[in-house]
């Protein structure tokens, strides 16, 4: 008897797990990545001569459709009720040949947040490109959607600067689920969810999650001791144990954001009397420093026509 080596396996394995596109307009091009539930595909639509990407779980349930099955046509379906740049369109929707559900959505250039954070810029650009993550996210709590798994891994940054959140596979939509339900990624689900209290889990849960990834972006950019203290104040309010102390909603944890880059007063800090006197200066610097400009000028002047 011989063993095929774990090479040809590998290669086995992979021809299996690929998608029979068999009596759909798509052609396969290339596996892109792999999630919980299957993988996604680069796929060729020969309709509208794009590339588009293609969503499929990876085995088929004997008995007929499983949890995993529900849940991809779940995903689908929220996507395509969130019309939003900042979310992915869904094209379309089905069961390939070999019995395998799938959807189809836009294929997303660029690379995932945590990957681009180490090589981004200015403190500025980081809290920018937060503030531009915080509106897809607000979007879809305005359609009765919180996502739960918001994190690093699932945001994507485009070619153009785009910004993306990506996977809604355990989004929840109303209220009704059973409890003791734990959904979301450790590090980044909001205390409620880790207990599994589904009935308090809300938007202000994902403002959880959002202040965890504030607090990824900063630790980036600054060492803890160096971090501008309104910051830490921001972020300390979105990841508060109690949901009654954090902000009510993601327009209010972005308004603050975008307070400290104005330079205007954070709510989620109390400020010191020299804090508020350097973020005076900081916020009027150049007026201030051409109006010393002007006076010195004049001082100059009236010393040199006393002469």
């Amino acid at each position: 008897m011989r063993f095929l080596p774990d090479v040809a396996l590998q290669r086995l394995q992979s021809a299996a797990d690929e998608p029979d596109l068999a009596g759909t307009p798509y052609e396969l091009i290339e596996r892109v990545g792999r999630g919980g539930m299957g993988a996604v595909y680069r796929v060729r639509d020969r309709r509208l001569d794009r590339d588009v990407a293609l969503k499929v779980l990876d085995l088929v349930d004997p008995d007929g459709p499983g949890d995993e099955e529900a849940r991809l046509r779940r995903e689908a379906r929220i996507l395509a009720g969130l019309e939003h740049p900042g979310i992915v369109p869904v094209h379309d929707v089905g069961v390939l040949a070999d019995g395998r559900a799938f959807y189809v959505m836009k294929l997303v250039q660029g690379e995932r947040l945590d990957q681009r954070a180490p090589r981004m810029g200015s403190l500025g650009e980081r809290l920018r490109l937060f503030v531009r993550l915080c509106e897809p996210v607000a979007f879809a709590h305005r359609q009765g959607v919180v996502h739960r798994d918001l994190k690093p891994e699932n945001v994507m940054i485009g070619p153009f600067g785009e910004v993306l959140v990506m996977d809604w596979g355990v989004a929840r939509v109303g209220r009704r689920e059973a409890a003791g339900v734990v959904v979301g990624t450790e590090g980044y689900m909001s205390p409620e969810q880790a207990r599994g209290e589904t009935d308090a889990v809300d938007e202000r849960s994902d403002v959880f999650a959002l202040g965890a990834v504030l607090r990824f972006l900063i630790d980036q950019a600054a060492s803890p001791g160096s971090q501008p203290a309104p910051l830490r104040s921001i972020a300390g309010r979105a990841c508060a144990v109690d949901p009654a102390a954090r902000y009510a909603s993601v327009p209010e944890l972005a308004a603050d954001v975008v307070g400290f880059l104005d330079r205007r007063t954070v709510l989620a800090h109390h400020e010191s009397l020299g804090e508020r006197l350097r973020r005076w200066f900081r916020r009027y610097e150049t007026a201030i420093v051409l109006v010393l400009v002007y006076l010195l000028l004049r001082l100059l002047l009236l010393l040199a026509m006393q002469r």
